[in-house]
């Protein structure tokens, strides 16, 4: 029957318990520190990077930095428990939570959406193909605001369904028949979570991940958190605006920390969060038109090097925000690197940091930079981005 059937569920309980650190002994942590070190003074802490800095291997900070500041207007340091906008790095909360929905037999991955959008006129789309971006639907950021839509006035997720239902802007392509990135896809899933829970998605993801986890400084951005979210920055330090996009969530919108991210990465490694079938679904490609080691599973990029290297990660930017959570599961080591100065640099140093751990890119990172971050780049860029870019400069 597929992963919600799996046997060796595990419990459904608030409470989870974090693997050890494994123990590592001194030589061997000042070699990875003397070596993380040395990577990030020479590439982003040369430059002026904003934001946290966090490496682990098996649960052990091997290095952890905090440069630049909360508001470059105050000048106020940057610290461990400053959230920062993780952009869509936050898809991979909404992956787990919809899986963690299957794996209580609220739904099937297999689903028509149309079971629970029952207005939409998009036939044939599976919750899996939300999950994967194989669902052919356009992408809100890019239609939102060509429908009339009053770009002054900030949209909801339910905003977004409306014009869905209302306007059938045009689909990218057929459900089922090729990957395309789309922010729309995770807006459907937040709705879908609110739907089956009768919570909304701020309180939910509270109360079923961020709260059991000890994720304190870890939150949904709503319009009441607009005065203690942490504001971004362009590259010269110009202060980014709020848009009329900053309210929609599911595939964006959480704030965390380094800390706090990495106690999401050793939850995944708990085997509390979803049975050994879901979270492998979760890490298993789905698109393969055509041949590269890039991919996408439910809720997380992946990468498959020709060595036999994976990486599991998702990457992320939104306005002057950049997020890189990244997993290298053969090492049990994380890459943490989240910034509110708009740094592309961030990227660069994230692939480049993957080396520290074992046989990665080397020369082939160049490769992954130029297929994965251009869509990164365009993965929020709206018209209206455009203008609240020009604004602040």
């Amino acid at each position: 029957m597929g992963p919600a059937s799996d046997k060796k569920q595990p419990d459904d309980s608030l409470q989870y318990y974090p693997p050890t650190p494994a123990v590592m002994d001194k030589e061997t942590f000042r070699e990875y520190y003397r070596r993380i070190s040395a990577f990030f003074d020479s590439t982003l802490l040369k430059g002026p990077f904003s934001g946290q800095i966090l490496l682990a291997k098996e649960g052990t900070v091997l290095y952890e930095k905090y440069a630049g500041f909360k508001d470059v207007r105050k000048k106020d340091s940057m610290d461990a428990a400053t959230s920062l906008h993780i952009a869509s790095a936050s898809k991979t909360f909404t992956g787990i939570a919809i899986l963690r929905l299957v794996q209580e037999g609220k739904l099937q991955l297999d689903d028509s959406i149309s079971r629970y959008f029952p207005l939409l006129p998009y036939k044939g789309i599976t919750v899996k193909m939300l999950l994967n971006h194989r669902s052919g639907l356009p992408n809100y950021v890019h239609f939102m605001d060509k429908t009339g839509w009053d770009t002054k006035q900030y949209c909801s997720n339910q905003d977004v369904l409306d014009i869905l239902i209302k306007q059938r802007p045009n689909p990218e392509a057929a459900p089922g028949r090729k990957f395309s990135y789309c922010n729309t896809n995770y807006i459907l899933l937040a709705l879908l979570i609110e739907q089956l829970s009768g919570q909304s998605y701020p309180v939910y993801m509270q109360e079923k991940l961020f709260g059991p986890l000890q994720m304190k400084d870890t939150y949904v951005f709503t319009r009441a958190d607009s005065s203690r979210a942490t504001p971004s920055f362009g590259p010269s330090g110009n202060f980014w605006q709020f848009d009329f996009l900053d309210l929609t969530y599911g595939d964006k919108n959480i704030y965390s920390t380094a800390r706090d991210l990495l106690r999401w990465d050793q939850a995944l490694y708990s085997g509390q969060l979803l049975s050994p079938a879901l979270l492998d679904a979760a890490f298993t490609p789905y698109s393969f038109e055509r041949p590269s080691m890039h991919n996408y599973g439910l809720g997380f990029r992946l990468m498959q090097l020709p060595n036999g290297k994976k990486i599991i990660y998702h990457f992320g930017r939104w306005h002057g925000n950049n997020a890189c959570f990244a997993r290298l599961p053969d090492e049990k080591a994380v890459i943490i690197i989240l910034g509110n100065r708009f740094n592309r640099g961030i990227y660069y140093a994230a692939h480049r940091a993957y080396d520290l751990f074992g046989d990665y890119f080397q020369s082939a990172a160049s490769e992954e930079e130029s297929d994965s971050l251009p869509a990164e780049k365009k993965e929020k860029e709206s018209p209206a981005k455009k203008t609240t870019q020009k604004k602040a400069r």
